[in-house]
């Protein structure tokens, strides 16, 4: 049997619905981006400024409370991506259920898969689409963390230094 004589299914082919998806989806993935970008730039900025303050006046639990107030804010911000993707997908008419169409969203953008696909058929790639985000927008979170986490980890040395603390 030749390489080419495969039996491949191309019944369900159709190129209006992948470009409608690929555009559907990028625009998506562009407004995710940059809802996430604006927002979590914003927060970070605002801890980097209160956290020098703070370490400049001696005033270190304060630094330690601002990034914790810091990751629940950045964590709120992922659930409202989650609530703009699904009413993306409400108002574009593919799920008819604001609810349904949020709980899918969070199922892909987590990539926890946790609810079953109820998009309909020729629009099932918007999946992929939506989960793209969400590998971007928890990476970019993940680097944002790391950054925060340095700050506090210099609060914390000048908060014991020269004291004796206990390690777990």
């Amino acid at each position: 049997m030749p390489f080419f004589n495969l039996p491949i299914d191309i019944s369900d082919f159709s190129p209006g619905y992948i470009f409608t998806d690929l555009l559907i989806g990028v625009l998506g993935v562009i407004g995710t981006l940059m809802i996430h970008g604006t927002v979590v730039n914003r927060l970070l900025m605002r801890f980097d400024h209160y956290s020098i303050a703070h370490i400049e006046d001696k005033k270190y639990n304060w630094v330690f409370v601002q990034f914790y107030l810091s990751f629940i804010r950045i964590a709120l911000v992922h659930v409202f991506e989650i609530y703009v993707w699904g009413v993306y997908l409400a108002i574009l008419g593919f799920l008819p259920n604001l609810v349904k169409a949020v709980l899918f969203a969070g199922s892909c953008y987590t990539t926890i898969g946790f609810v079953e696909d109820v998009l309909p058929y020729g629009r099932k790639s918007l999946a992929f689409y939506i989960a793209l985000s969400g590998f971007f927008c928890l990476a970019w979170t993940t680097s944002a963390m790391i950054d925060m986490t340095q700050t506090y980890k210099a609060a914390w040395r000048k908060k014991y230094e020269g004291k004796k603390f206990f390690l777990l």
